[in-house]
């Protein structure tokens, strides 16, 4: 009954802390490609690539679900996944559905035509290629109309978070905070789109100020994939043992992974 939680690296592991919390009786398959991340800097054949190959390996860990738990695999290629690759008994779904739910306050179902939304100013951090995707953006205006969304382009945070250097993240978010009040010096809301980001969630709203409501991913997703899996409980896959795979070294991945989540993790080569 395994359900997989695919990432770049490291940062989908704030989904997974959720997710489990909400769902404790289903064993997830966590795969990190640490030996190639960050994807915000690839292009998009390269992610779709790699995105296809950490997919493969859940659905052969006996997932028929596959969370894409990376803003950047969810902008540049769940889309082309879902229309040419992902088998018909499978799933494969994104974090920017949940997102734009609560931003929108509109189920995904309702297929009305967009309306005006009560948050008009909207602050979009993300990663390099999830920004030139402009996949947010896409995806919101077919919910709601009225709202300027002004992207930040965060580059060198991922990389920082992957490495353990905190200090060097929070002097780069506040530095990316600093770039977007210039060009929306009032927003309203903020969406930290890379699930990375949570881990500087403090740093974030700091930085932005207490009147700012800053969107996070992870307790979204948690909930979406608990209704989801309610409505289509045939989507819960064979597996029956909780994993953590990686791309990269497996020690020190484990070591990181500890040490984010505050209890002993094991990763083992993908």
């Amino acid at each position: 009954m395994a359900v997989g939680i695919f990432d770049s690296g490291l940062g989908g592991l704030t989904v997974y802390r959720a997710a489990s919390a909400a769902l404790p009786d289903v064993p997830f398959v966590y795969y990190g490609d640490n030996a190639h991340t960050p994807y915000g800097v690839r292009d998009d054949d390269d992610i779709y690539a790699l995105t296809i190959a950490g997919v493969t390996r859940l659905f052969e860990a006996g997932c028929d679900l596959a969370i894409l738990a990376c803003n950047t695999a969810s902008a540049a290629a769940l889309r082309r996944m879902q229309e040419n690759w992902v088998p018909r008994d499978k799933r494969v779904l994104g974090v920017f559905v949940p997102m734009i739910e609560a931003l929108t306050e509109r189920h995904w179902g309702d297929n009305s035509p967009p309306r005006e939304v009560a948050v008009k100013h909207v602050a979009l951090f993300a990663t390099p290629a999830t920004v030139r995707s402009r996949a947010f953006q896409r995806e919101l205006a077919f919910r709601a109309i009225g709202v300027d969304v002004e992207a930040q382009a965060c580059g060198g945070v991922v990389d920082a978070i992957e490495d353990g250097d905190m200090i060097l993240a929070e002097a780069l978010v506040r530095s990316h905070v600093d770039a977007l009040k210039r060009k929306m010096p009032d927003p309203e809301a903020a969406v930290l789109g890379c699930t990375h980001y949570p881990m500087m969630q403090e740093v974030f709203q700091d930085a932005l100020g207490s009147d700012v409501t800053v969107y996070s991913q992870p307790d979204l997703v948690a909930a979406s994939l608990s209704d989801y899996l309610s409505r289509h409980p045939n989507m819960v896959g064979s597996g029956e043992e909780r994993m953590f795979l990686t791309t990269g070294d497996a020690r020190r991945v484990s070591d990181q992974a500890t040490r984010f989540l505050r209890r002993k993790i094991d990763f083992v080569a993908a």
